[in-house]
């Protein structure tokens, strides 16, 4: 397995192209911005386009889906269908923010908490990750997690937006504590980290650990 990724915006947001080299195979992950950008970093992977997973349906992470569909043909696009509303205000955001936005079609295949989702014959379980946005999936196995707005290296995904949720984060966050310590996480923003690294540095997540040590 390989997992590329391109920052785009002025969001700065982390566009992955994950690839199953063995089989020539890959689907992309938020493909957020500067589609132009993203067509030329799948052209040159070797691996046939299979598909779009979206982690979460804000501006900043669908904003490329548009041009990729028009130069790749009728992708599937995966999203929880809790997160439609926000999918469909994204251009609405846009506007206020006063960035150049396209808005996608819909997706075309929705995701579900415990599906399983494949690129050639790498799996990856979907977990329903709310907080953020009340649709946040996280992409999790083959020893990484896809994990959009909900960890970064040091912080969290906001919770002060439309339709996010402080109290549905802080479960979220308690998942994500309890997935292997070497698991890589691969966030919506900022660089890599893993989850032991946060679960000795991050205080929105060393502190759950803190909580589930003492109770034992």
């Amino acid at each position: 397995m390989r997992v590329v990724s391109r920052e785009v915006g002025p969001f700065r947001e982390n566009t992955y192209l994950v690839i199953d080299d063995d089989n020539k195979h890959a689907v992309l992950v938020d493909p957020g911005d500067d589609g132009e950008h993203i067509i030329e970093m799948v052209e040159s992977c070797g691996a046939k386009l299979d598909a779009v997973w979206i982690t979460h349906a804000h501006l900043d992470h669908i904003g490329a889906i548009s041009e990729i569909r028009r130069h790749f043909g009728d992708l599937p696009v995966y999203l929880h269908p809790i997160d439609a509303p926000v999918y469909e205000a994204a251009s609405l955001f846009a506007e206020q923010y006063g960035v150049p936005f396209e808005q996608p079609e819909p997706p075309n295949h929705d995701l579900a908490h415990d599906d399983v989702v494949r690129v050639g014959e790498l799996a990856f379980q979907v977990i329903h990750a709310p907080g953020h946005s009340p649709g946040h999936v996280v992409f999790y196995g083959n020893g990484i997690v896809l994990a959009g707005d909900v960890l970064f290296a040091g912080s969290i995904g906001r919770t002060d937006l439309p339709l996010a949720n402080p109290g549905h984060m802080q479960q979220t966050l308690t998942i994500m504590a309890g997935l292997p310590r070497e698991t890589t996480v691969y966030p919506g923003h900022g660089g890599t980290t893993t989850i032991g690294d946060e679960l000795d540095s991050n205080p929105f997540l060393n502190g759950i650990a803190n909580v589930k040590r003492n109770a034992h």
